[in-house]
């Protein structure tokens, strides 16, 4: 990053009947984090991913946990979604794609992400029946790709997300996070060799 580019950061608060957030973000960081969701094992995959992302982040969040984790996990990725984009700007100098590949013990997975402006999402290969376990106690399966769908529709990326083996929901879940984010450090990286904005259309 020259002298001359501003700084990547972003801070978005989000309130509800259901959840409040308050959210900052440096993409430019060294990966420290500072989580605190009511739900642990979501701070768990946070932090792996600002730690494996590069990304400096701080969440205080708070929501109806006692019903149900649901509102306060996906809020709380709706606003990351939201913070990214901002963060990003104009996308001049990046590399853009990103792709990784991450073992954790016998689970493995790849994520594979485009900096596009278009949302997509393809998340594939978690084993039948993970979506109903419980991670900790209180994190469903479930919740892994409905993270991953608020991310990636309010950041405004295209990412694919596939699980290529794994038996442990943990191990499986850790993986997803930890290969996105890895993709997520290479896509947001500034490239010396880009010049402007890496599309022909002149946006993204």
């Amino acid at each position: 990053m020259s002298a001359q580019t501003p700084p990547r950061t972003a801070r978005v608060q989000r309130e509800t009947s259901e959840s409040s957030i308050d959210l900052s973000i440096d993409l430019d960081g060294s990966g420290t984090s500072d989580v605190e969701t009511g739900v642990p094992f979501y701070d768990h995959m946070l932090t792996a991913f600002a730690k494996h992302s590069l990304t400096d982040l701080t969440v205080r969040a708070s929501g109806d946990v006692d019903i149900d984790v649901h509102h306060t996990v996906e809020d709380t990725a709706i606003v990351l979604g939201q913070a990214i984009r901002q963060a990003l700007g104009d996308k001049r100098g990046i590399s853009r794609y990103g792709d990784a590949l991450v073992p954790l013990d016998e689970a493995i997975a790849q994520a594979v992400v485009d900096i596009s402006g278009r949302p997509f999402l393809v998340h594939s290969g978690e084993p039948a029946g993970f979506e109903y376990h419980l991670i900790g106690g209180h994190f469903t399966g479930s919740m892994v790709r409905h993270v991953f769908e608020a991310i990636t529709f309010n950041a405004g990326l295209t990412v694919h997300v596939t699980v290529l083996g794994g038996r442990d929901p943990h191990h499986i879940a850790e993986a997803e996070f930890k290969a996105f984010a890895r993709a997520f450090r290479q896509a947001k990286a500034f490239d010396p060799l880009v010049s402007g904005i890496p599309s022909t259309k002149g946006a993204l």
